[in-house]
């Protein structure tokens, strides 16, 4: 479905252009958490990492890290990096590495 309010070009003004989306920084309280979660994912597990600080593009490199470290896919939603499959041991050990403190959420 098309945004019909969305101007693109108008003769009297010119070319619109966009602004860049703003740079989100996101705060944690010290910990970070490492949960297994299924729902919403039609029974496909994930993990996810809540509480680490920092913008989107830090943690877009942490995420880059763990994906090649754990050999497998993720994201970025909201803060929380998710990566596919129960990969809780290796994240956990790696974010040890850089002297985090990391506690395993969850069941």
């Amino acid at each position: 479905m098309r945004d019909k309010n969305r101007l693109v070009y108008s003769t009297d003004r010119g070319r619109i252009k966009e602004e860049a989306p703003k740079e989100t920084r996101h705060s944690g309280d010290g910990i970070v958490r490492i949960q297994r979660e299924t729902k919403g994912r039609k029974g496909k597990g994930v993990t996810c990492v809540r509480g680490l600080e920092g913008s989107d593009s830090e943690l877009k490199l942490i995420l880059a890290e763990l994906k090649k470290r754990c050999g497998c896919g993720g994201t970025l939603k909201d803060g929380v990096i998710e990566i596919q499959g129960d990969k809780r041991t290796e994240i956990k050990a790696a974010l040890e590495a850089k002297n985090l403190k990391v506690k395993l959420a969850g069941g």
